[in-house]
């Protein structure tokens, strides 16, 4: 098992958190920690590309939800990154993620909807 990975990218318009590896109950919370501390508060917006998250159980989709409501009550917005042929679409679709957080297939389409 592959732990995930969190490498950070600011760019003009938004912090771009390139996730890599295994998202489970083991890691959620640190991940989640190192993201909002990565956001600075002049920034507007968090990508969070997911595209080479090889595994995403129920406490990764928790903590999107838990991101999306953090980044919020900061004034911040979220749009996430996962690919039709990503392993993990299914399940974030299955969740209802997509009613409550912008999905894009790459991260340009999202750096596009700013």
């Amino acid at each position: 098992m592959r732990l995930a990975d969190v490498e950070f990218e600011r760019t003009e318009r938004a912090v771009v958190a390139r996730v890599t590896g295994e998202v489970d109950l083991s890691n959620a919370a640190s991940i989640g920690a190192a993201m909002v501390d990565s956001m600075p508060n002049d920034e507007h917006r968090l990508i969070l590309d997911l595209s080479s998250v090889e595994y995403l159980d129920s406490a990764g989709i928790q903590l999107i939800y838990q991101l999306r409501e953090r980044l919020h009550a900061r004034g911040q917005t979220m749009a996430l990154v996962i690919p039709s042929s990503s392993p993990s679409h299914d399940a974030l679709r299955l969740a209802g993620l997509s009613q409550h957080v912008e999905m894009a297939e790459t991260v340009e389409q999202a750096r596009g909807s700013d």
